[in-house]
């Protein structure tokens, strides 16, 4: 054996292993697609408030999903088509997370808009991921200590966020319409965890998308014969068309993606990021001022999740 032979055949001791490279990228590729996730999401926060008063909650989601649907059809409709065995297989499943993270969670999103700010929006959902963790908990994953300080600290962040710098907390309808939508997400995270390999992820999406739609029929319905239409304006079409095909279709698929690479402690990680995007385009785009107490507490709630989420040195 030649010296060119033996360099050929014997991997240098400083060459990192091709499964480690793999996961190398396929770690990155998680991350960068839950920031695009978190980052698109902060926007629906704006759109959703900017809409409120102009479109009624039931009727702004189902039209929504009915965008997404319209723009997810092309690239998912075959896919689901070729899989749908293995969807009424797996038909419960994929029917709860159609209810938390389709039909609950938005609809608890735009109610929230009705009465709470965008920056209170963000901040509120920013401590999903402290629900992420106490999922993993009861799942008879250990938090040990410094899990749980990180949790109470982002419970107090978002206690003082809401009680504007004080414990003696007045909740508006809006911010508790948020804390159940946080707790809807953080449902609907969990359960991706759990999603079975062999649905493709644009049938899942697909699928969750008809599934949400119809569940909301019901209360669309409804809305429609006691509050009336909507009328379909720029500024009311615009914000729709955002929600339903970047945040819906676009944003959906990159964190459902992202959890399959990274699992969904990573993934809470980059969504902690969410608040700062809020804030800065509810300044920029709403006028809403955060000030200094509520930088404080974003400061508090994103120390404390940050806390919850990370993983004990070995």
């Amino acid at each position: 054996m030649t010296l060119l032979d033996h360099d050929r055949t014997e991997p240098r001791a400083t060459d990192e292993p091709a499964p480690a490279k793999n996961l190398a990228r396929g770690a990155g590729l998680g991350v960068l697609l839950a920031l695009v996730a978190t980052v698109v999401w902060s926007g629906s926060f704006v759109a959703t408030r900017d809409m409120a008063d102009s479109v009624p909650p039931v009727q702004a989601v189902f039209w929504r999903w009915i965008i997404a649907l319209v723009a997810v059809a092309p690239l998912a409709a075959r896919q689901t088509w070729r899989q749908r065995h293995l969807i009424r297989r797996h038909f419960g499943y994929v029917a709860l997370a159609s209810l938390f993270g389709v039909a609950l969670y938005n609809t608890l999103v735009h109610q929230s808009g009705l009465t709470t700010s965008a920056s209170n929006m963000g901040m509120i959902m920013a401590a999903s991921p402290v629900i992420m963790a106490l999922y993993s908990r009861l799942g008879g994953e250990r938090l040990g200590a410094r899990r749980t300080f990180g949790m109470l600290l982002a419970a107090l962040g978002v206690l003082l966020l809401v009680g504007k710098g004080s414990l003696a907390v007045d909740f508006t309808a809006g911010d508790l319409w948020m804390f159940a939508a946080a707790l809807s997400f953080a449902s609907y995270s969990a359960l991706l965890k759990r999603k079975p390999t062999e649905i493709g992820a644009l049938a899942f999406l697909f699928t969750t998308f008809v599934l949400g739609a119809l569940m909301l029929l019901p209360a669309y319905g409804v809305s429609l014969a006691v509050q009336g239409g909507f009328d379909p304006t720029f500024g009311a079409v615009g914000p729709l068309l955002y929600v339903g095909v970047f945040s819906s279709a676009v944003a959906f698929f990159a964190w459902n993606k992202a959890i399959t690479l990274i699992g969904a402690a990573r993934a809470g990680v980059v969504y902690y990021l969410q608040p700062v995007c809020v804030a800065l385009l509810s300044y920029t785009l709403l006028g809403e001022e955060l000030g200094i107490a509520g930088g404080a507490c974003m400061a508090l709630i994103l120390g404390g999740v940050a806390l919850a989420s990370a993983r004990a040195r070995a």
